[in-house]
């Protein structure tokens, strides 16, 4: 089972980057796609963005995707979420999590969720 610890969060200007890190361990991190989701105060929590387990197809939610990149690097068990132009609507705690699919509406987060990390944009 694939074990999930989240870094980079913070707090930014509207405006901002960040860049998110998700470290893995176990041997099997290769084999899953992986997303991102994101859970604001009293909302569900959402799909952000997913990538292959290859790192060669990815899907974004829409209001991300032109502002989003996901990535991974399968040699150091890492994804990465770099986000650009950040609004006050990205206020979130962001999760990693493996996915059935990197596709959008496949994108069914399987095995446990790590403890996320904290962004907040401020306007």
């Amino acid at each position: 089972q694939v074990q999930l610890v989240e870094s980079g969060g913070g707090y930014v200007q509207a405006g901002g980057s960040l860049r998110l890190s998700c470290a893995a361990s176990g041997r099997t991190f290769s084999s899953y796609a992986m997303g991102w989701f994101r859970q604001a105060p009293g909302k569900e929590r959402e799909f952000v963005a997913a990538v292959s387990w290859t790192g060669d197809s990815t899907s974004y939610e829409d209001s991300v995707e032109d502002r989003f990149t996901i990535s991974r690097d399968n040699a150091k068990n890492t994804v990465y979420l770099q986000m650009n132009s950040l609004k006050p609507e990205d206020t979130a705690v962001y999760y990693c999590a493996a996915v059935r699919s990197f596709r959008q509406g496949d994108a069914i987060p399987i095995g446990s969720w790590g403890r996320g990390t904290q962004v907040t944009v401020s306007s």
